[in-house]
């Protein structure tokens, strides 16, 4: 008489086991890369909002305002219609501005690696270890901080940005006075040019967030 057929029997702690390895966390490197995968496609969809570059420096559109008042309801009307351009404008003043001081760049790029891989991308249950020291998140925190201040307001870093940003905004400031903003189709437009600007920056930290939130999160 042959033998019933042996079923198989799964054994649940090498099943558990077994996608515990297959489900693996993410390296700090996956999050930042992620990361900047929102961050590049999000300021690509905003760049495809811009107004033609020629429209822009159309020299025939130009005229000296007569009063204060309309040149500051020139600057509001044509931020309201060219707040991408404006602000591309100002990423661009800032960019050559660090070109032009590489030690400034250095610093800068080496303050946000240190957020990103000491804090925001680092997993939670990974503490951070230096020179045989754990340090807690709260700890990693507040040492960020205060690097962060040392680095903005005891070097150069701190006079350069606001330097490029006055630079940035005072060509803002005067394209927008002497720019006609007649021929604009400002109807379709927001009338509010500083909600513009918010709403693009809220895009982009949104999309950090979205990149950092569960580790960051899980610290709070």
């Amino acid at each position: 008489m042959a033998s019933p057929p042996t079923l198989p029997i799964s054994n649940p702690q090498t099943t558990g086991e077994s996608q515990q390895s297959t489900t693996t966390t993410p390296t700090p490197f996956l999050r930042v890369r992620s990361f900047l995968t929102r961050l590049f496609g999000y300021t690509r969809r905003a760049l495809s909002n811009r107004r033609p570059w020629t429209e822009l420096v159309d020299r025939t559109a130009f005229s000296r305002p007569d009063t204060l008042s309309e040149a500051a309801s020139r600057v509001r009307k044509n931020f309201s219609y060219f707040r991408v351009n404006y602000l591309t404008l100002l990423a661009l003043v800032l960019a050559v501005s660090l070109l032009y001081h590489p030690f400034t760049l250095i610093l800068l790029l080496s303050l946000l690696a240190a957020w990103l891989f000491l804090y925001a991308f680092r997993p939670s249950d990974q503490p951070l270890v230096i020179l045989g020291r754990t340090f807690s998140d709260g700890e990693t925190l507040i040492g960020l901080m205060l690097l962060t201040v040392i680095v903005v307001f005891l070097t150069s870093v701190g006079s350069l940005l606001i330097s490029a940003g006055m630079v940035g905004l005072a060509i803002v400031a005067v394209h927008g006075a002497f720019r006609v903003p007649e021929d604009l189709f400002l109807d379709e437009q927001d009338p509010s040019g500083s909600s513009g600007l918010f709403s693009y920056i809220g895009g982009v930290a949104s999309s950090a967030a979205a990149a950092a939130g569960p580790a960051v999160i899980s610290r709070v």
